[in-house]
């Protein structure tokens, strides 16, 4: 880690933009502490991030629950005095349109993208503000800003993200910065995770061009490589053929 490098906790680091980020972030000199619920990916990322000459750790981590997101949150303020930034990132994608009915994974995303970042700013907040300083990532998406069929519960938590965020930035006030990182159709998992078959099949036809998820995980390290004095409060980055 450089004498610039920040400590950056990364949840939902085991695939697609979370990731990246981790990647990106520790050839860039930041010491990464990784968080997701598939541990045996963890390992094996902190082991190539090592291999790579980086620094990261991993820890076991359902942002559905609130004690673990604050156990994730204390672990790195005991391994290393505190905390710089908390990239919230984990979420899922399970598209249908609402007269399918499928309640049960509308909960589960509003639970994963919802509520994981609230566990998430309840529980590195107070530590940004004993420390004076601090960045909140959050991890939204272009279904913030637009609804489509088959997605507006998914669509609805994203727009929560962002909401969320806004409501934060106004009130953490100087020292602690808020990002939003809104990507557009993203190569990633997601889309394979989706049952519906309607769903399905219109993720299929949407994401006909995708950016890989390195560009998202550049957009994230761009905002944490500001100078102190900069908040980048929001960036939406998507595929140039994406209307």
């Amino acid at each position: 880690m450089t004498d610039d490098g920040k400590i950056v906790l990364v949840t939902g680091a085991s695939s697609g933009n979370g990731e990246a980020t981790a990647r990106l972030l520790a050839a860039s000199g930041h010491h990464v502490v990784l968080g997701a619920r598939r541990t045996d990916r963890l390992r094996a990322l902190v082991k190539e991030i090592h291999d790579a000459g980086g620094t990261a750790q991993e820890h076991a981590l359902d942002v559905t629950d609130a004690a673990a997101v604050r156990s994730f949150v204390d672990a790195a303020v005991a391994e290393h005095g505190g905390i710089d930034v908390l990239v919230n990132n984990a979420g899922v994608m399970p598209l249908s349109k609402l007269e399918a009915g499928r309640v049960h994974e509308w909960d589960r995303m509003i639970d994963v993208n919802v509520r994981g970042v609230r566990h998430g700013i309840a529980a590195a907040l107070p530590v940004m503000r004993r420390q004076g300083h601090g960045q909140f990532v959050n991890v939204a998406s272009i279904g913030a800003h637009e609804v489509s069929p088959t997605a507006a519960v998914y669509c609805a938590t994203k727009y929560a993200v962002w909401a969320i965020s806004e409501g934060l930035r106004q009130e953490v006030g100087a020292g602690i910065r808020v990002t939003v990182i809104s990507p557009g159709v993203t190569e990633s998992e997601l889309a394979e995770s989706i049952a519906d078959p309607v769903g399905r099949e219109e993720m299929r036809t949407y994401r006909a061009h995708a950016i890989p998820a390195s560009a998202v995980a550049g957009a994230i390290a761009f905002a944490i490589d500001r100078p102190a004095t900069v908040d980048v409060n929001e960036i939406v980055v998507r595929p140039t053929a994406q209307v």
